[in-house]
């Protein structure tokens, strides 16, 4: 039984560690697959779209950043939705007539409802999704447009850069959470389709764009959409976003709850679409990157508590008591703002706010609406 235990808690920890090393390095497996995109194809007609609920303070920062990209691309259409807010964002966003049309909102509906009213709106053949407190390399738009000269290309998603880890061990474990999965995710563009594009910054062809109930989340449904549709949904390491993440570790956790209980609700939604459309290595690719970390909470307990047993059962209670003691003082540690013990402490807050928000899911909560996370700013 010993020996059993202690084979269980390497096949969980395997699991556990499977999206993060073993997943990642299977892509070199994969053929890669080539993109055929026309340096000289003329550039599609564009929409640009952003919902904002109260972000007064990041407003004038992302408004002079639109000026830019405007005045490289006269042509762009840019629309801005107000979630009801209670600031001055929409009096900010009125007050820029030539540079963006608004859509306002008389009560709070939820980023996915503000898009798809934009989307029904917009005239340009691609739409280009970001948020109000992302800022947008204006040089990005041109190469962002060019890849959908490629006919197989239904959607492309930017690269992110955090600008503010430096502020806090939250905001560093952040950025270089981040920065794995951006590299994640250019390996899957290699050789197919990237598993779903984060709302920061990425594009679809607006043909493509489907209904989002308007509890999901709405980058996650539309840019699975274009696998859906039989398309390519690629990465971009020259589309460039930036954006300041939580500095402090409850705003985050709250955030990463929320997100993942919005994430799971659209795969719930989403997996009848999945498994009629995926083939066998896009289905893989899924598992790996989005449902094994959701999940990620239960093979790591397991893979302790078989430890555990199996060491106390093998006659080394002594050692068992030792590895919860470690774990014990780790956390605590890292609790308490102890070099590099901190940013593991974030990191496993981070697992069980992402658990947490998968519960939130099953029992039927939905965060439709959202609040900015002061500490960003």
């Amino acid at each position: 039984m010993a020996l059993l235990l202690l084979v269980l808690a390497v096949i969980f920890m395997a699991l556990f560690l499977h999206p993060y090393m073993v997943y990642p390095l299977s892509l070199r497996r994969f053929r890669p697959v080539p993109l055929h995109v026309a340096p000289s194809h003329a550039l599609p007609g564009a929409s640009l779209l952003f919902c904002a609920y109260n972000e007064e303070r990041s407003l004038p920062a992302k408004l002079a950043n639109l000026r830019e990209v405007k005045s490289r691309y006269p042509w762009i259409e840019i629309l801005a939705y107000s979630d009801c807010s209670s600031d001055a964002t929409l009096a900010l966003l009125l007050a820029e007539p030539d540079l963006l049309r608004v859509v306002p909102s008389h009560e709070r509906t939820g980023k996915a409802t503000g898009m798809r009213r934009m989307a029904a709106e917009a005239k340009g053949e691609i739409l280009i999704f970001t948020d109000a407190n992302v800022l947008l390399d204006p040089a990005s738009v041109e190469p962002l447009l060019r890849y959908f000269s490629d006919p197989a290309v239904g959607g492309v998603a930017g690269s992110l850069h955090y600008v503010n880890e430096e502020a806090s061990t939250t905001a560093k474990v952040g950025g270089v959470y981040w920065r794995l999965e951006e590299a994640l995710k250019q390996r899957e563009s290699r050789v197919g389709s990237i598993m779903g594009a984060d709302g920061s910054i990425f594009a679809t062809r607006r043909a493509l764009y489907p209904e989002v109930p308007p509890h999901l989340l709405d980058d996650m449904t539309v840019s699975m959409s274009v696998i859906f549709a039989g398309q390519r949904l690629i990465h971009a390491t020259d589309v460039i976003a930036y954006e300041k993440n939580a500095t402090r570790s409850s705003d985050e956790f709250r955030r990463k709850r929320r997100i993942a209980c919005r994430a799971f609700n659209t795969h719930r939604y989403l997996w009848p679409s999945i498994r009629r459309h995926f083939g066998a290595a896009d289905l893989y690719k899924y598992v790996s990157h989005k449902l094994l970390r959701w999940l990620g909470l239960i093979p790591l307990l397991l893979a302790g508590g078989c430890a555990v047993a199996g060491l106390a059962l093998a006659g080394l209670p002594w050692l068992a008591f030792a590895l919860v003691a470690a774990a014990g003082a780790v956390l605590g540690l890292g609790r308490a703002g102890a070099p590099l013990l901190g940013g593991l402490y974030e990191i496993f807050l981070s697992i069980v706010a992402t658990f947490m928000g998968v519960m939130d899911s099953l029992a039927g909560k939905t965060y439709q609406t959202w609040s900015p996370a002061k500490s960003r700013d």
